[in-house]
Order: structure tokens, then C-alpha cells, then sequence
């Protein structure tokens, strides 16, 4: 059982029947009052996000949650289509509700890490550091600058960041998929 101290960020438990994950958690305490934490929580199995405070005293089931090897085969209309690596015939879809932020950075036949809770897989988590071909990329122009410039380049996933001048077409880098920041050039 976790208490509202032990929801801290990535703590993932169960609340109102569903599995959730802890993306931002602050303990307050304020003068004559009992402390409260304020957190920001994301369902795992909707996608949607909501700040809630918690109080002295509430309890919170821990997920029992698996992980297994999935593949994304492709995107069409806001839909997002996976399988299973050993059995190509079990196919299944997360919209891109669910999903968030995750799908700038997916390719067909990816493999991924789904979320599996009470035998459903609900959702799925890209690495943290993914590796990636930038598609489109525009001259890198050196001016008056003190420090490093960057540059918007496109990703053969369809994303765009920004990465610095001497970034080119065709090069291979390292993205962080939670911060969507450009790591380096491979």
C-alpha cells in the first residue's frame, strides 16, 4: 500500500479502478494545515492528465503492471496500429489521445515496450534515447553569435526539433523522447 508521501514522480498505483503514473508531485505544508500533495497524473489507460491533490491519510493500491515486446505497423486516421511480435495476427490500436506526445517519434515495424494491466495492454513506452534520421534539414548560416546556434530539422518520423548548425540531411542522431531534445549526432 503506498500513502500520499510515497507518490513521488514514475510511481505508478492504482486510483478510482484504473492505473495511473505520477508525472510531477510537490509536498506542501502550510501553516495550521495538514499536509498535501499536489501532483500532476497521467491514466495509463486513457492518456489523459489531471492535477490532483492528495491528503493525510489516503491509500493508494500499487499496479501490478507487465511489460511486453510490441510492434507499430502503421498510423491511419488518428488511429495507431500495433501487434504482437510472435503472433502478427493479434492486432490492436491506441488513438492518438492515448498515446500523447509518444507518436512524433514512431516508425513502422518499431519495436516497443507495451504496458500490460489485468491481461490488456493498455498502453506502450518508447526508450528514452531513441536513435533517428533527420529527413529535412535547412543549410546551417553561422552569423554574430556568442554561443552555438541551432536549427529546425525534420525527422523521418515527421517531427521536428531543433538541433545545432552543423547537424545535416541524411545524418543519424540521438533524441530524448521526454524532454524531445536533440542528444548528439551518431
Amino acid at each position: 500500500m503506498l500513502t500520499h508521501t510515497d507518490l513521488k514522480k514514475g510511481v505508478q498505483f492504482i486510483y478510482e479502478d484504473q492505473p495511473w503514473e505520477v508525472l510531477d508531485a510537490q509536498l506542501l505544508k502550510m501553516a495550521q494545515r495538514r499536509p498535501v500533495v499536489q501532483s500532476k497524473i497521467k491514466n495509463l489507460s486513457d492518456g489523459r492528465v489531471q492535477e490532483k491533490n492528495f491528503q493525510q491519510g489516503d491509500i493508494f493500491k500499487e499496479t501490478e503492471l507487465e511489460k511486453k515486446d510490441i510492434k507499430f505497423l502503421y498510423q491511419s486516421k488518428g488511429q495507431y496500429f500495433f501487434c504482437e511480435i510472435n503472433d502478427p495476427s493479434k492486432r490492436f490500436f491506441f488513438t492518438e489521445a492515448q498515446i500523447g506526445n509518444q507518436a512524433k517519434y514512431l516508425r513502422p515495424n518499431e519495436i516497443v515496450t507495451g504496458i500490460v494491466f489485468d491481461g490488456k495492454i493498455i498502453n506502450f513506452k518508447l526508450p528514452i534515447k531513441i536513435q533517428i534520421k533527420i529527413k529535412e534539414s535547412a543549410p546551417g548560416v553561422k552569423g554574430d553569435r556568442a554561443q552555438g546556434g541551432t536549427k529546425s530539422a525534420t525527422l523521418e518520423s515527421g517531427a521536428k526539433i531543433q538541433v545545432p548548425l552543423f547537424v545535416e540531411e541524411g545524418d543519424t542522431i540521438e533524441v530524448n523522447t521526454e524532454t524531445e531534445e536533440y542528444v548528439r549526432r551518431i
